[in-house]
């Protein structure tokens, strides 16, 4: 998947995963590889 446009967390790195459980663009500082969603879902707050 290809990804434009900033982090919606922290907007301001570029965004480079898309979280499957709530749709969020996310950049590596707030993607959680080992739960493959970002940082929120994979803390329970998504």
């Amino acid at each position: 998947m290809s990804l434009t446009g900033l982090c919606q967390v922290c907007e301001a790195a570029t965004a480079s995963h898309a979280c499957d459980r709530c749709g969020r663009a996310v950049c590596d500082d707030h993607w959680d590889e080992r739960a493959r969603a970002c940082s929120g879902c994979a803390a329970g707050r998504g």
